[in-house]
Formats: C-alpha cells, structure tokens, sequence
C-alpha cells in the first residue's frame, strides 16, 4: 500500500514554488560554501542530503496521514448515506418554511 500512497502522491503533490526564500537560501549558501573547507563543505552536503531525505518521508507520511483521514471520513458519511445538498435542504424544517413569511 506504501507504494500505492507514493503514486498518488507523484501524481497529486505540488512543490510550493517559494521563489525569494529559495533565492535566499542559494545565495546563502553559496556564500557559505566560499568559506568552508573542503571537509566541512562534505560534511554540509550530507546534512543537506539527509535533510532532503528527511522531509522526502514526513511529506510523504503526511500525505498518507491526509489520505487515512478522509477516506474515514468519507467511509463515516456512507454510513448516514451519501450527503446530498438537496435532499438535506428538503429534509430540514426550517429551510422549508424560510421563506413563507
């Protein structure tokens, strides 16, 4: 099912475009990287890597945790029926008599 859950979220999820924190955060670290070692500069890069790979899992965890709860939701809403907005509308006194004042 994790496999599944990937899928759908390839097909769904859209990376927030972010573009002057992105900017921010290029510009930064190029600075940054000016000043390191080279030994610190790999020491960075598997940070950076880990991170990447970190916020790969919770996004798609999250995206999972998202899907479980409406799929429940949705499996409540059958147990009363389907939702209808017409049916509800015709079923609730006070819509019905609204309007005859």
């Amino acid at each position: 099912m994790y496999d599944y859950m990937q899928a759908l979220q390839q097909r769904f999820f859209r990376v927030p475009r972010c573009k002057d924190l992105r900017g921010t955060v290029e510009d930064t670290c190029e600075e940054f990287l000016k000043r390191m070692s080279d030994e610190d500069k790999h020491k960075l890069l598997l940070i950076v890597d880990s991170m990447d790979a970190i916020r790969d899992e919770i996004s798609l965890a999250s995206f999972v945790a998202g899907f479980k709860l409406a799929w429940g939701i949705s499996r409540e809403l059958e147990t009363d029926g389907l939702y209808s907005y017409d049916v509800e509308e015709m079923t609730q006194p006070w819509r019905r008599f609204q309007g005859e004042d």
